[in-house]
């Protein structure tokens, strides 16, 4: 297995390429890179890794660019000190995300995630569609659950857990009341015909939030409204025009 590290702190790299080579004895590192410039230089100039493990924060800025400036195609570790950065994450070749400081298990066991997605022949498929309708109450007209997946990892979360849900770059985000967040399996449109329609409204194309998540309103304009989420988002959420009659019903239990 070839691996391509990119870590700016020359002792978290270190220590990362001292874990793998215990982890994986056969494994070739091939390299450790140090900024955005010199990943980009070395994707032009030589044939991609079998793996990637990435730190996101880097001294030349947020390793994301390296996507942008080249194609990569092979499967990703990202690495990082913060957990904001999840949903840039989960839009590039991500099989898992490790907060720092990376403990041997952590790392051994997305080195065994790696392992399965990789293998020559792979189990056949099983019904992804049937599996989220057991776990997530899906026969019903109304969602009780959701199952959401990333790389190896299948959780079902309560929808009662959830507070928003919210678009972006035609990738569905689920917000939790804890602060976490996770993409999801439906469209909006999806969600907004099966979720109660009691609890949740969808105030405008990029987001569908419950009643429960509504921190504050302010007025934005004659009949628009801005809403305060919480847990906070730093995306500006306010009700289209179209909506903003019947959200105003909406909240009046109407």
């Amino acid at each position: 297995m070839n691996i391509l590290i990119i870590e700016d702190e020359q002792a978290t790299a270190r220590h990362t390429r001292k874990m793998l080579e215990e982890i994986e004895p056969e494994a070739n590192i091939l390299g450790i890179l140090d900024s955005i410039e010199s990943a980009v230089i070395w994707f032009r100039t030589h044939a991609e890794p079998d793996l990637l493990l990435c730190d996101i924060q880097l001294a030349d800025g947020l390793s994301f660019d390296i996507f942008r400036e080249v194609e990569v195609t092979c499967p990703v570790i990202f690495t990082t000190a913060y957990d904001k950065y999840a949903i840039q994450a989960f839009r590039v070749n991500s099989i898992d995300y490790l907060l720092k400081p990376i403990s041997k298990e952590a790392l051994n066991e997305s080195l065994r995630k790696y392992r399965k997605l990789n293998q020559p022949s792979a189990p056949p498929q099983f019904d992804y569609g049937k599996l989220a309708e057991l776990i997530g109450g899906t026969t019903s007209s109304v969602l009780k659950r959701i199952v959401i997946r990333y790389g190896e990892t299948i959780k079902p979360i309560d929808i009662k857990d959830a507070a928003y849900f919210q678009t972006e770059e035609k990738i569905v985000f689920v917000h939790t009341f804890e602060n976490k967040v996770y993409p999801v399996d439906f469209t909006m449109d999806e969600l907004e015909s099966r979720l109660d329609p009691g609890r949740w409204f969808r105030i405008n194309r990029q987001f569908i939030i419950s009643y429960e998540s509504i921190e504050k309103m302010t007025a934005y304009s004659r009949s628009r409204i801005r809403i305060i989420l919480r847990p906070p988002c730093v995306n500006e959420t306010i009700s289209s025009t179209e909506r903003s009659g019947d959200f105003r019903e909406w909240l009046a239990g109407k």
